[in-house]
Protein backbone atom coordinates (compact mmCIF):
# COMPACT_ATOMS: atom_id res chain seq x y z
CA UNK A 1 0.00 0.00 0.00
CA UNK A 2 2.93 2.60 -0.91
CA UNK A 3 1.57 6.16 -0.62
CA UNK A 4 -1.38 4.86 2.07
CA UNK A 5 -2.51 8.13 3.87
CA UNK A 6 -3.79 5.55 6.24
CA UNK A 7 -3.19 6.22 10.10
CA UNK A 8 -4.09 4.25 13.21
CA UNK A 9 -4.66 5.71 16.45
CA UNK A 10 -5.01 3.09 19.41
CA UNK A 11 -6.11 3.67 23.36
CA UNK A 12 -6.87 0.91 25.75
CA UNK A 13 -7.85 0.49 29.27
CA UNK A 14 -8.64 -2.29 31.56
CA UNK A 15 -10.78 -4.97 29.68
CA UNK A 16 -11.17 -1.97 26.67
CA UNK A 17 -9.20 -1.24 23.67
CA UNK A 18 -10.61 1.06 20.59
CA UNK A 19 -8.54 1.55 17.55
CA UNK A 20 -9.13 4.22 14.82
CA UNK A 21 -8.03 3.92 11.17
CA UNK A 22 -8.65 7.35 9.22
CA UNK A 23 -8.01 6.66 5.80
CA UNK A 24 -8.97 9.40 2.87
CA UNK A 25 -10.39 6.90 -0.29
CA UNK A 26 -12.44 4.41 -1.52
CA UNK A 27 -9.89 1.95 -2.31
CA UNK A 28 -8.02 2.52 1.31
CA UNK A 29 -11.78 2.17 2.55
CA UNK A 30 -12.00 -1.37 1.13
CA UNK A 31 -8.52 -2.31 1.81
CA UNK A 32 -9.03 -1.87 6.18
CA UNK A 33 -12.35 -3.52 5.25
CA UNK A 34 -10.77 -6.43 3.73
CA UNK A 35 -7.78 -6.41 6.94
CA UNK A 36 -10.22 -6.35 9.68
CA UNK A 37 -12.40 -9.14 8.13
CA UNK A 38 -9.26 -11.41 8.54
CA UNK A 39 -7.53 -10.30 11.42
CA UNK A 40 -10.97 -10.71 12.69
CA UNK A 41 -11.70 -14.35 11.50
CA UNK A 42 -11.86 -16.72 14.31
CA UNK A 43 -11.69 -13.85 17.32
CA UNK A 44 -14.52 -14.26 19.91
CA UNK A 45 -14.09 -10.78 21.03
CA UNK A 46 -17.06 -8.64 21.92
CA UNK A 47 -16.05 -6.25 18.94
CA UNK A 48 -18.34 -2.91 17.98
CA UNK A 49 -17.65 -0.67 14.76
CA UNK A 50 -18.44 2.24 13.03
CA UNK A 51 -17.29 4.99 10.39
CA UNK A 52 -17.95 8.52 11.02
CA UNK A 53 -16.46 11.70 9.03
CA UNK A 54 -13.15 13.89 9.68
CA UNK A 55 -11.62 16.86 8.88
CA UNK A 56 -10.15 17.52 5.30
CA UNK A 57 -12.32 14.37 3.62
CA UNK A 58 -11.37 12.27 5.63
CA UNK A 59 -13.04 10.05 7.37
CA UNK A 60 -12.42 6.89 10.22
CA UNK A 61 -13.00 3.39 10.79
CA UNK A 62 -13.77 2.60 14.87
CA UNK A 63 -13.17 -0.42 16.29
CA UNK A 64 -14.15 -1.25 20.06
CA UNK A 65 -13.37 -4.14 21.61
CA UNK A 66 -15.08 -4.83 25.24
CA UNK A 67 -14.19 -7.46 27.56
CA UNK A 68 -10.73 -7.76 26.64
CA UNK A 69 -9.72 -10.18 29.47
CA UNK A 70 -6.65 -11.47 27.89
CA UNK A 71 -5.51 -8.62 25.99
CA UNK A 72 -6.26 -10.20 22.72
CA UNK A 73 -6.95 -7.41 20.68
CA UNK A 74 -3.78 -6.06 21.12
CA UNK A 75 -2.36 -9.09 18.80
CA UNK A 76 -5.10 -8.67 16.37
CA UNK A 77 -4.33 -4.65 15.96
CA UNK A 78 -0.81 -6.03 15.29
CA UNK A 79 -1.85 -8.26 12.39
CA UNK A 80 -3.89 -5.45 11.35
CA UNK A 81 -0.97 -3.17 10.95
CA UNK A 82 1.15 -5.76 8.99
CA UNK A 83 -1.81 -6.48 6.93
CA UNK A 84 -1.89 -2.09 6.10
CA UNK A 85 1.55 -1.81 5.94
CA UNK A 86 1.67 0.46 8.89
CA UNK A 87 4.61 0.24 10.84
CA UNK A 88 3.59 2.77 13.97
CA UNK A 89 0.29 4.39 15.57
CA UNK A 90 0.15 6.69 17.46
Amino acid sequence: MSGSCIDIEYKSEERYAKIAIAYSTEEEYKDINQALDEVHKGSVLDQSSYVTDISNGRKVVVVEYHDDYDRQSGKIIESLMKRLDITSCS
